[in-house]
């Protein structure tokens, strides 16, 4: 090969080199460190991936868009509250002052359930509302009124627009008569007092209680009347039906209920105490035949001891004391071996008779032998 032997100019070495490529381009910035500043800055292709330029940050308002959102929620649900209470406010005014809500007379006031409990009774309590607002009405007040009435055991008092007023009434439902001093009035299981409707007292059927007044608590005769059920509901178990036959129960002594039967031969009061009704009354139910036979006069039997039946434990008020202390001891006695078995020994048991004797026999001599020896002895002198 030929050697240049031409003249070096430095024109030559000023001119622009040829493009290279990035890699080339590297290798030149690694080869000279002074010249790649120069280069970095000129390339077009490393332009690419610089930096984007810094953002210009926007103008904000002086609340975040949270606390926005939630101030219009606020909003919006004030303007709603205050145009339901407008609303309602307008509502409350026009009810409350209408003439379309005004009970005008009696014939709105329905009233429904009663059957003892009287027309005007219910006027007594419900009659100052006429010419009132059906929205004034005190229903709770005019509830517990109407049940301060005897008869009525509940009561429901409801409004109906525009200008009803409708009573429903549960009544009480009686269950006995009850002796309260010169007066007999009717009682339920509770033991609340009840006048006795007018025209309607034969149309009831139940015994008579005694042992109570007006005085007594309410739960005092509330106690002696769950006794009553006690005692009736026993009675009638198993289709007895013994309840039809009392005619009188004395309920003064809690321990010893004390029915009166109504006998054809006479009426008996029987003492059946606090347990056992049905086995009681029908051991006096199978043996008042025999009594009978034993005795001339039956007027009452305590059964409240086992193995043993007290035949007129009550003095007849038409005889003495001493009469009839003696009786019943002797009754008493024997009438144990009457329980255990029925012989014919106990049929030879005259002893009340001879009882009666002696005690009769008595004031005789002692009346008689007096007035003799004063007359004869002065007449021969």
């Amino acid at each position: 090969m030929a050697r240049d032997n031409t003249p070096f100019t430095p024109e030559e070495d000023i001119s622009p080199a040829p493009r290279q490529g990035r890699g080339a381009a590297r290798a030149n910035l690694e080869d000279d460190p002074l010249d790649s500043r120069t280069i970095d800055l000129d390339n077009e292709d490393e332009a690419a991936f610089r930096r984007a330029p810094k953002r210009v940050p926007a103008k904000r308002g002086p609340l975040p868009r949270k606390v926005l959102a939630r101030l219009k929620w606020v909003v919006l649900a004030a303007i709603i509250f205050c145009f339901a209470y407008g609303a309602w406010a307008a509502v409350e005014r026009y009810g409350t002052r209408s003439w379309r809500f005004r009970i005008n007379s009696s014939d709105d006031l329905e009233i429904a359930g009663t059957h003892n409990v009287t027309r005007p009774q219910i006027m007594q309590v419900m009659g100052g509302d006429i010419g009132r607002n059906v929205f004034f009405i005190p229903l709770a007040e005019r509830k517990k009124q109407l049940e301060q009435i005897a008869w009525v055991e509940s009561a429901t008092v409801m409004r109906f627009l525009p200008d009803r007023i409708r009573i429903d009434i549960k009544e009480r439902t009686p269950v006995a008569f009850v002796h309260m001093g010169s007066r007999i009035q009717l009682i339920d299981g509770n033991g609340v007092i009840m006048e006795m409707p007018p025209g309607q007292a034969k149309k009831y059927s139940f015994p008579v209680l005694t042992g109570m007044n007006d005085n007594e608590p309410l739960s005092t005769r509330a106690a002696r009347m769950m006794i009553f059920t006690r005692l009736i509901s026993e009675l009638d178990r198993d289709g007895a039906n013994y309840s039809k036959d009392l005619s009188e129960i004395d309920l003064n002594d809690p321990d010893d209920a004390k029915v009166t039967v109504a006998d054809p031969a006479g009426p008996v009061v029987i003492h059946l105490g606090d347990t056992n009704f049905l086995e009681r009354y029908k051991i006096y139910t199978a043996h008042v035949g025999e009594w009978r036979q034993q005795f001339q006069r039956l007027d009452s039997v305590d059964l409240r001891y086992e193995r043993q039946v007290i035949v007129n434990p009550d003095a007849p008020k038409d005889a003495p004391k001493q009469l009839a202390q003696p009786v019943i001891k002797k009754v008493a006695a024997t009438k144990v071996v009457a329980k255990a078995s029925t012989k014919k020994p106990v049929a030879k048991k005259p002893a009340a008779r001879p009882a009666a004797k002696t005690t009769k026999a008595k004031p005789k001599t002692v009346a008689k032998p007096a007035p003799k020896t004063v007359t004869k002895k002065p007449a021969p002198r």
